[in-house]
């Protein structure tokens, strides 16, 4: 008898059995535009015409990096792919889009259902956090490729947004003011440092300034601000945004100010969470090190005129957001400083 793909390592029967598994967390993220169901050679979406009249179309894509360490060895696969999504619908969020739909790519060493399912759950979660459909995606078997039990996660996103509406960042001006939105935590940046300083047999300790084990901290899946900022797109009262991803608040800001405009951000503005501060003191970090790879806390960045922080604050603590004065535009210097 000769060989068989199965017996190659690619198991076409346990893909069919993880399509069927992942089937009823796809239905929960369908918008009415998708067209077509889960299994065709392509995603179909209609895109509404009467919302985007001169629409311009907003992609992006990106995977979790080295986060994903965590998850094999935590044997923890039910929040990764939130991860995936979130770095990926806050980044065209920024641009002022709203996230129409989401594709997966994920490529496995041996593909066992339920691990899948779990991992498309929390893509699952994601999308509908973000409120975009998750209408496609990619599970590639590659044995001899990966380790035991891993696998690589990467995300793909499109948004639209009118072409009147596109936030740019264009009519930032010095003396503009900065407003944070807090972060869940180091988000999915920074994780070779975190690793490197948080080993594996720390996980499983209780600090106190944490109130859950650091593993738990660890792991928490990168927030999605969607929701929350999409409504304050809406009263074109929001001048540009930055995602705070790898480059901290350092290098991720200055990415959307006209050229000759810098940022001066006070310290004192919000506290700096416990999971960062752990970090510093047992890896010995020093602080423009802290600032240039973590969002320290703060994941999202909106800025605005000064005549209107009081709305934009309104606006957020009544959709039950935390938000922190940042500091503000500067017109004497480009880059950040902290004050």
């Amino acid at each position: 008898m000769g060989y068989s793909y199965r017996q190659a390592g690619v198991d076409i029967d346990a893909g069919n059995q993880a399509v069927e598994l992942m089937k009823p967390a796809v239905k929960r993220t369908v918008r009415p535009e998708v067209m077509g169901g889960l299994g065709g050679f392509g995603g179909l979406f209609a895109l509404d015409l009467e919302k985007y009249p001169q629409p311009v179309l907003v992609s992006g894509t990106d995977g979790v990096g080295t986060k994903l360490k965590l998850a094999f060895q935590m044997n923890r696969h039910d929040t990764i792919g939130q991860d995936a999504v979130a770095m990926c619908v806050n980044d065209i969020l920024v641009q002022g889009a709203e996230p129409l739909f989401f594709l997966d790519y994920l490529a496995v060493g041996k593909l066992v259902p339920e691990r899948v399912a779990q991992v498309v759950g929390g893509i699952a979660k994601g999308c509908e956090l973000a409120g975009c459909a998750l209408i496609g995606g990619e599970t590639a078997e590659m044995p001899g490729f990966y380790d035991e039990g891993e696998y690589d996660i990467a995300g793909f996103a499109v948004g639209a947004v009118n072409r009147p509406d596109l936030i740019d960042g264009s009519q930032i001006q010095a003396g503009d003011v900065l407003i944070g939105l807090p972060s869940s935590g180091f988000h999915s940046n920074g994780y070779s440092l975190v690793r490197k300083i948080f080993t594996p047999d720390l996980w499983e300790k209780n600090y106190p300034e944490l109130g859950e084990t650091l593993g738990e901290a660890l792991i928490r899946p990168t927030r999605i601000y969607v929701k929350t900022v999409l409504p304050l797109i809406e009263s074109r009262k929001v001048l540009g945004m930055a995602h705070i991803t790898g480059g901290g608040l350092t290098e991720n800001i200055p990415r959307i100010l006209p050229e000759g405009l810098g940022i001066k951000i006070a310290r004192s503005a919000w506290q700096v969470p416990a999971l960062f501060t752990l970090l510093q003191r047992l890896g010995e970090v020093e602080e423009a090190e802290m600032l240039r790879t973590f969002n320290m806390g703060i994941g999202f960045v909106l800025i605005v005129h000064p005549e209107d922080v009081d709305f934009i604050q309104t606006q957020l603590q009544a959709a039950g957001e935390k938000c922190f004065v940042l500091g503000e535009v500067s017109g004497q210097s480009e880059g950040v400083s902290y004050l």
